[in-house]
């Protein structure tokens, strides 16, 4: 019998073959994972990167967004204290102009506003994880300082005018805070420090002038509701960023989902492969062991 080498030859690589194509989907069932290396579907690992960027864009902006979620809540609240506060005063100063009051009151009135300034000004240099909220850009430095050295006393804002935004993975640009010199300080008849210290000066010395007097606690109303409006910038940066963090959390799923569709090895179909692989290789192996057997027997013959 003569058995034909280059038959031998296409067996022992069909063996071979056979033998990669169990060791790759046993590797399959074990990892779960139906690509193990690029060669094996370029198409497919191109579009796992690009699911991975976006996947991790969004974790990075799922990140950023729980931290300056935070700081606007602060942000809000602190400035809901505030109009309770001025709220407060306005209601003191309007008691002090109706000109029934007499010195020792008045002064009172000057001693309970002045705390109130004292307690927006705290409000106004709120600070979160290490950062003074309403410094603008310079978050280092507290924001507002009083001086008495005249009287009316005078409120200064040290910090500067920068605006932050975060970016969304979609683009779009939320704004993450309101310098504090718009807020406070406004212009002329909307700040509410200038406002405050006025009052103080106002009653401090319980006589009271009240055409003074009426002008400084309107032009506190007036800052009163500069403020609000401010407060409604921060109302409005927290609900965008909610809603755009419910997106980026539908958007992750949706993501993941992808991802494992097109990653994630198909048992039942991989175990059926992996059974024929088998198959084929145990009869590979019979073949061969035939023909070895039956080259042996011939030899064996011819001595």
């Amino acid at each position: 019998m003569r058995v034909d080498p280059s038959y031998v030859t296409n067996l022992v690589g069909s063996l071979d073959q056979a033998q990669a194509s169990q060791q790759q989907l046993t590797a399959e069932l074990s990892s779960g994972v139906s690509i193990t290396a690029l060669s094996q579907n370029p198409a497919a690992s191109g579009e796992n990167v690009l699911l991975l960027n976006q996947i991790q864009q969004d974790d990075s902006f799922t990140q950023s967004s729980s931290l300056v979620s935070g700081q606007l809540q602060v942000a809000d609240s602190s400035l809901g204290s505030v109009v309770s506060q001025l709220t407060q005063a306005i209601s003191l100063a309007t008691s002090a102009n109706n000109g029934t009051m007499n010195a020792s009151d008045t002064r009172s009135i000057a001693t309970q506003i002045s705390g109130i300034l004292n307690e927006v000004e705290s409000l106004a240099n709120t600070s979160y994880q290490g950062q003074y909220i309403f410094a603008g850009g310079q978050t280092s430095t507290t924001p507002f300082t009083t001086s008495t050295a005249t009287l009316p006393a005078v409120t200064t804002y040290n910090g500067d005018q920068g605006v932050n935004y975060l970016e969304t993975p979609n683009g779009q640009k939320i704004q993450l805070n309101v310098p504090g010199s718009q807020i406070f300080l406004g212009s002329g008849s909307n700040s509410v420090f200038a406002a405050l210290n006025s009052l103080v000066a106002d009653y401090s010395s319980g006589t009271v002038n009240t055409t003074q007097g009426v002008a400084d606690t309107q032009a506190l109303g007036t800052a009163l509701n500069f403020v609000s409006q401010q407060r409604v910038s921060i109302d409005n940066s927290i609900t965008q960023l909610t809603a755009a963090s419910d997106a980026v959390t539908s958007d992750q799923t949706e993501l993941t989902g992808a991802q494992t569709n097109l990653m994630q090895a198909d048992v039942a179909q991989v175990s059926t492969q992996l059974s024929l692989a088998e198959t084929q290789q145990t009869a590979l192996e019979d073949v061969i062991a035939q023909l070895d057997a039956a080259s042996n027997s011939l030899f064996s013959k011819l001595q």
